[in-house]
């Protein structure tokens, strides 16, 4: 029988038991278990249910289903930590895989120093790799200076980049945002809710938002030792990049205004270029010049809804 921990686990699903499964039976093969995993189910039959009230062989954990009020990967969280229990908050997502003692590790670099709110987990099949020059040359400009390495950081206008997986790195590395697939949090640390209401549906950047609150007061790390296998599934909204690209504009500027507090000319020009150089990468592929009129009609979306915000803003403060 596995050690159960003080954890309570967060997993906001929608339509995907088979994915779910895979999850939790890599999840019963870990040599520590969260105490309890609070599931909260969008999905439109019962098979997720089914699934949630069936044993798992070598499956300690208790795991209490709820229906969504409202789908969306922010709001089930949100939904979800209302019935949390215990004082470390692990968010997970149903399409990854657990590897050897993933959680034990993450929970000895949580408590490997008392000033760190949040940890993450390394995603294999998702790694940092070093910038070309062109690459080199936006990271510059976006941040304002040179860097080794930009693995882990979030710069200028809230451009989040992935950790590094260097063996010649400490197992516990400092980090400026954490991912939402795995990560441990101190319950204290964790704003309420954890998500504004602005994020909505795929709720894209939200896990950065939540874990730039959490850095203002609280060191992050990404425990490099502790990895997952992302087994990203197929969704709705991924098929439609006029709704994706709205989303993307929106809620990096709210990060870049509300979160990062960066409001100048020069941050609105340098998410201009940040979204020129999306919408530029997007085109080396024929499947991008295909979605391309889709992508901009959801940028201009965006843009005319963020005019259409701040008009309204000056209007009631006047």
């Amino acid at each position: 029988m596995p050690n159960l921990l003080p954890i309570s686990a967060l997993l906001p699903t929608l339509n995907r038991s088979v994915a779910l499964a895979r999850m939790l039976q890599s999840l019963a093969q870990q040599s520590v278990q969260p105490e309890e995993m609070i599931v909260v189910d969008a999905s439109t039959d019962d098979s997720t249910q089914n699934l949630c009230q069936k044993e798992i062989p070598g499956l300690a954990t208790i795991i209490k289903y709820y229906r969504a009020t409202e789908t969306g990967a922010a709001t089930q969280r949100n939904q979800a930590m209302t019935y949390a229990s215990q004082n470390v908050i692990w968010l997970l997502e149903d399409d990854i895989l657990l590897e050897t003692d993933c959680l034990a590790r993450l929970w000895l670099a949580l408590h490997s120093a008392p000033n760190i709110g949040g940890v993450n987990a390394m995603i294999v099949n998702q790694r940092y790799l070093p910038p070309g020059r062109i690459s080199r040359l936006l990271f510059h400009f976006l941040h304002g200076r040179s860097e080794n390495s930009y693995a882990g950081k979030c710069i200028g206008p809230a451009l989040n980049l992935l950790p590094e997986d260097d063996p010649s790195l400490p197992e516990v590395v400092s980090v400026e945002w954490l991912n939402s697939g795995c990560t441990l949090y101190r319950r204290e640390a964790l704003p309420q809710p954890l998500f504004p209401i602005n994020f909505t549906g795929y709720s894209l950047m939200e896990d950065v938002t939540l874990s730039l609150m959490v850095g203002k007061t609280w060191k992050l790390a990404n425990a490099r030792t502790a990895k997952i296998f992302h087994d990203s599934q197929p969704g709705d909204y991924k098929n439609d990049p006029s709704v994706l690209g709205k989303m993307e504009l929106i809620n990096r500027h709210y990060v870049m205004t509300c979160i990062l507090g960066r409001r100048t000319p020069i941050d609105y020009f340098k998410l201009l270029v940040i979204e020129i150089f999306g919408i530029t990468a997007s085109m080396i592929s024929v499947q991008g010049w295909v979605k391309l009129p889709a992508l901009l009609f959801g940028k201009l979306a965006a843009i005319s809804e963020l005019i259409l915000a701040s008009y309204k803003n000056i209007h009631s403060e006047g």
